[in-house]
């Protein structure tokens, strides 16, 4: 009885001690205001009352930076986006629609934070984890997506944030070539080359 009545004692202690240690987020993922300035070298597009400069995040390292994770690895590829405004009144962005196509010309599909997530977790074999812990991974995770639902004035200046593309056969991602972003619904189209 000694020893049953210590586990006893012990089992419900340990259950809350691993349940509060899995509470926090899948990844640790850093704030956006952690990402550093756009490069110079960026490419950019200027529209007259607005301008974009756009960059892939091509490389393993700069993902794992950020999120903790693999992004290539499920497929997946992040291009930072900045929107500035030049002048006038504030700018509808709810019509704005990107477009990605590589070398071959090939287009790449944009998908939604959460599909990203269910993605990033196959990739890195998470399978059983706390839902509050995945919550709290897609909030961080969110926080980076580009907002395209409200206007941009000349008040805010910047809108910085991620679009996140999946690769066309959904495989890893090693070195794409010849990226090119289109940006559409605005009164001209812009285009850049990634890469």
């Amino acid at each position: 009885m000694g020893r049953i009545g210590q586990i006893c004692r012990i089992g419900p202690a340990l259950i809350l001690f691993s349940a509060a240690s899995c509470s926090g987020s899948l990844f640790k993922v850093k704030p956006p205001s952690a990402l550093p300035p756009l490069a110079a070298t960026a490419a950019h597009a200027d529209l007259g009352s607005i301008s974009f400069r756009a960059a892939p995040l091509l490389t393993d390292e700069e993902t794992q930076e950020l999120f903790e994770s693999n992004l290539s690895l499920a497929g997946l590829l992040p291009v930072r986006v900045e929107i500035i405004h030049n002048s006038g009144e504030a700018i509808d962005l709810s019509k704005v629609r990107f477009h990605l196509r590589d070398a071959s010309g090939t287009e790449w599909k944009i998908i939604p934070v959460k599909q990203a997530i269910g993605r990033i977790l196959k990739a890195n074999g998470v399978f059983a984890y706390n839902p509050d812990s995945r919550k709290t991974f897609e909030k961080e995770f969110r926080a980076y997506e580009l907002d395209l639902r409200s206007p941009l004035t000349h008040a805010e200046r910047q809108r910085r944030g991620l679009i996140i593309f999946l690769s066309p056969k959904k495989d890893p991602i090693s070195s794409p070539h010849g990226l090119v972003l289109t940006i559409e619904g605005l009164a001209q189209p812009a285009t850049l080359n990634l890469n």
